[in-house]
């Protein structure tokens, strides 16, 4: 078994991504599964290409895309992706469509192929706070998510995908209000690693 696991570039003002570095940290295998880490930039138009590509190349059963979400408390397992980008600041290229539909011809909404509630009570059982989340926001977290299941349901048949958003890492709190919350990269990695197990030890069909 093989699950592609992505994690975002820095994007606005910010030095780091805890997405990319907790991705960093992870074994090469999981519970017999052989994890691929893929670095996506924050682009519109091109994080999905580029996964779309590792996807064709590397045959993975699953796909678990790694998201910063600054402003959460705790890691958000994400169980819609929704046929909207409206971007509130630029990518990495300067884009920034406004109120624009992902895919013309898609369905208004995916939900997330990986057994979600699980993979958030695995996480607790780390000590780890997490919760389902129900809405991946709007920017290129929501899009590469949505990307992927609309890709799976349209081209690839059986490949699995979620997405897993992280708070700030504690040095992006620098600077910020006192009560900006933050995560560890090494807590990160293991709440990812605990999914994963999850993700290795279920089969397609068992989402919630």
């Amino acid at each position: 078994m093989c699950i592609l696991v992505t994690g975002f570039d820095p994007f606005g003002q910010e030095g780091v991504n805890p997405a990319w570095e907790a991705v960093r940290l992870l074994p090469g295998a999981i519970s017999g599964a052989e994890v691929i880490k893929l670095q996506i930039p924050t682009v519109f138009g091109k994080c999905d290409q580029l996964v779309r590509k590792a996807v064709l190349n590397t045959h993975p059963e699953a796909v678990l895309c790694i998201g910063q979400a600054g402003g959460r408390f705790d890691i958000g397992v994400e169980a819609v992706a929704v046929n909207i980008v409206d971007a509130e600041i630029p990518d990495n290229e300067g884009n920034q469509p406004r109120d624009q539909r992902i895919h013309s011809g898609g369905s208004a909404a995916y939900f997330a192929t990986v057994p979600v509630k699980l993979m958030v009570e695995k996480i607790r059982s780390r000590g780890i706070p997490a919760h389902c989340s129900y809405s991946a926001g709007t920017y290129v977290c929501n899009y590469i998510m949505y990307c992927v299941l609309h890709m799976a349901a349209d081209e690839v048949p059986g490949l699995r995908a979620g997405f897993i958003h992280v708070p700030f890492a504690p040095a992006q709190a620098v600077g910020r209000a006192a009560s900006t919350p933050t995560m560890s990269v090494e807590t990160d990695a293991i709440a990812i690693e605990a999914a994963l197990e999850v993700i290795a030890g279920t089969v397609a069909g068992e989402r919630l």
